[in-house]
């Protein structure tokens, strides 16, 4: 092929990638007008809500946690069971404090010991943590909130009342996430980009293909009896993301459910630096697409809609192809911002390095392939699976 067929070539497959990133963002818009969004003056509840934290070395951080569940408001009827998953730094004894601390009479607080024995075969130990504390709850409504994460008082109230007005099984309230360091805000912010941006939420509410899911575990709101009839914890105890194999559960017996917007329910800041964080990433990216083929699929596609068009904007050997470069630049930050603004992230200078966080997020995936495949894959002190 000559010199003019391969820029041409380059052309077009610029531009084809800017014209998809301008739809992307314009597929981001639409989602963002539609998600749904608890109520900030949720009515009051009457009925008994069990609110479930399962805990491993988390004594920085239950604190905060628990005493933000217990200030709770619109909550008549509530119980927190806290479940000390073999922790080694004094989660427990912190957790109780917390609760003696607060004083609230009209809630239930328990801290149930999950000893050290190993982990039944074939469980993780984030979802036989959860079963157990499952197990344990009379509520009609269960909550899993991870201890990293700090509940507005209106917040539960709140994800509850969104979950029975709009006839659900499943509300996943996606919390604001806190970022601090270079790569953390230049990863985190993917979280809430990647399902506002790549997932039809209307169809995904209602339909039964388990490929059109979205879910956090760091906050997930669910009906009692439903959770039991889909099997709960125990109908996905192997696998890795849990909260998604759950929501699937639950719409494999036909239920329905979806993420909403938790931006004023809830915060949470998963990783404190890089180490943790690509300790985190490593342990579940590999999960998310299935193969190593649909992992490079994805990869290559989100490369080409984000991160090409601003190398060719910079460096592309022709006018049309730097044009074009730019246009697709500018939609990838725009959907950023347009993200960003809803759920409370950072705008400049993040979003402009959209291309970079695209970027490392590669990298992540490919860390998290070399680890599952080397049998290195570690989370908690616990070797996975």
């Amino acid at each position: 092929m000559d010199r003019s067929r391969l820029t041409r070539a380059l052309e077009a497959t610029v531009a084809a990638g800017a014209i998809g990133a301008c739809l992307a963002t314009a597929h981001t818009a639409y989602n963002l007008g539609r998600l749904r969004t608890p109520s900030r003056r949720p009515p009051a509840t009457a009925e008994r809500v069990s609110i479930l934290v399962p805990a491993r070395d988390e004594a920085s951080r239950i604190g905060a946690c628990i005493s933000a569940l217990l200030a709770s408001e619109g909550l008549t009827d509530l119980e927190v069971i806290v479940l000390d998953d073999g922790s080694s730094d004094g989660t427990a004894d912190v957790a109780r404090r917390a609760a003696l601390e607060t004083g609230r009479t009209e809630a239930t607080v328990q801290v149930l010991d999950g000893g050290t024995a190993p982990l039944p075969e074939g469980w993780l130990g984030k979802t036989w943590a959860c079963a157990r504390l499952a197990r344990a709850a009379t509520g009609s409504v269960l909550v899993f909130v991870d201890a990293d994460v700090t509940v507005a008082p209106h917040g539960i109230a709140a994800s509850v009342a969104l979950m029975r007005d709009a006839g659900l099984d499943l509300v996943s309230p996606y919390p604001r996430q806190e970022a601090e360091g270079l790569v953390p805000r230049l990863v985190q912010p993917l979280l809430q980009w990647s399902w506002a941006t790549l997932l039809p939420l209307d169809l995904a509410e209602r339909s039964p293909r388990p490929s059109l899911v979205a879910a956090n575990g760091q906050l997930l709101v669910v009906d009692t009896g439903v959770y039991r009839e889909a099997g709960g914890h125990d109908a996905v105890r192997g696998e890795v993301l849990d909260d998604v194999a759950l929501l699937r559960a639950v719409k494999a017996i036909g239920g329905c459910g979806v993420v909403v917007d938790g931006t004023d329910v809830a915060t949470c800041r998963m990783y404190d630096d890089t180490s943790s964080l690509v300790e985190g990433y490593s342990k579940s990216l590999w999960s998310a697409f299935g193969s190593p083929v649909g992992a490079a699929g994805v990869m290559a596609m989100l490369s080409w809609l984000y991160v090409l068009p601003p190398v060719a904007a910079i460096a592309g050997p022709t006018a049309k192809a730097r044009t074009w470069g730019a246009v697709g630049y500018a939609a990838g930050v725009t959907g950023r911002a347009l993200v960003a603004r809803r759920t409370g992230g950072r705008l400049l200078p993040d979003i402009t390095a959209h291309p970079a966080s695209i970027a490392a997020l590669g990298v992540l995936v490919a860390e998290s392939w070399r680890r599952r495949r080397s049998g290195s894959l570690t989370w908690r002190g616990r070797t996975l699976p």
